[in-house]
């Protein structure tokens, strides 16, 4: 092959090809690609051993003319997420590999979990290498298409199984854009204690530079122009998670002083005990109308911002729905 293969194992074990060099599949069968019976049944056992591993493995094919060549792609050592795959004549250099990173989502704790290589793709400096943040945070760098209602219809629903795949533009730390290439499934998971966690696992290629790569989307799409336009000096806009009332995902600059990133040394994000009946309430009411009220939020100081939140309910898609919040300081 004159180019590597990026096979997913989201779930544990070896599954489907997402990409052949830096062009997307769609959860192809291997068998779609490889299509030499003994060339496959080698493939498969390097992806097997593997992921079973976690480890580099290289060996001889059956036939003795080839070499092939697993590289796991993991978020920690204990968890490979894609493995790399690569078959060709043995003398044969191999072909350049696209960069490749992996995260998840815990949606049950809203925690976002990115390995050493995704933050290499980001271009992000030592002092900021935080692993986990909230889910929230995830989004502080991406440039989202089109499909992006449908993404986040997906995490609001969290129904195993479920996959998604796209394309957005990265916004590097040294303000690269680079189209990255997204595949993820969501599981659940239950850990060595017995906890059950329900977890979007993903990974993230580099494709190329995102003016090079037509699907990838401009720098800043038509509605968030618009919703920016329409941001009076002051206000900030977030959607909102009306089931878990979690943060999603800010619409431009995040409110100063608001703990939501949970990062390293920050209070974890919280409504004020108090007030969560109010949040409730308002969550109920965009049922029916549009609502508004004050609620206090954990500052990253430790202490309390009391703010007014109008909000109004945001179709993502045909049967789920979050809170789209405008959010300023009280009075």
């Amino acid at each position: 092959m004159a180019k590597w293969l990026l096979v997913e194992c989201f779930s544990g074990m070896p599954g489907k090809v997402i990409a052949f060099g830096a062009a997307p599949k769609s959860f192809v069968p291997l068998s779609n690609i490889l299509r030499n019976p003994a060339s496959l049944a080698d493939a498969e056992a390097a992806l097997a051993q593997a992921c079973r591993t976690r480890g580099l493995v290289v060996r001889a094919s059956t036939d003795g003319r080839r070499t092939v060549r697993a590289e796991p792609v993991l978020i920690t050592p204990e968890r490979a997420h894609a493995i790399r795959l690569w078959v060709g004549p043995k003398q044969e250099p191999l072909p350049p590999r696209e960069p490749v990173g992996a995260w998840y989502f815990n949606l049950t704790t809203n925690r976002s979990v990115r390995s050493v290589e995704l933050l290499d793709l980001y271009g992000v400096a030592p002092e900021d290498r935080a692993a986990e943040l909230a889910i929230a945070g995830a989004f502080t760098r991406l440039v989202t298409n089109r499909d992006e209602s449908e993404a986040l219809a997906k995490i609001v629903n969290s129904a195993p199984g479920t996959e998604h795949q796209a394309v957005w533009t990265i916004r590097r730390d040294d303000n690269a854009l680079r189209a990255g290439h997204f595949a993820c499934r969501i599981s659940v998971e239950v850990d060595a204690s017995g906890a059950r966690a329900v977890l979007f696992r993903g990974v993230t290629q580099d494709i190329g530079a995102a003016v090079a790569v037509p699907s990838a989307p401009p720098p800043v799409i038509l509605e968030y122009l618009l919703l920016e336009a329409a941001t009076a000096p002051g206000e900030y806009r977030a959607i909102v998670n009306l089931r878990s009332l979690q943060l999603i995902r800010w619409i431009g600059p995040p409110m100063p002083e608001i703990a939501w990133a949970a990062l390293p040394g920050e209070p974890p994000p919280q409504i004020h005990p108090d007030d969560l009946v109010t949040a409730k309430t308002m969550s109920r009411e965009l049922a029916r109308q549009r609502t508004e009220g004050t609620v206090r939020l954990r500052r990253l100081d430790g202490g309390w911002q009391s703010v007014r939140v109008r909000a109004a309910l945001m179709v993502l898609d045909q049967h789920t729905t979050a809170g789209l919040a405008t959010v300023t300081a009280a009075s």
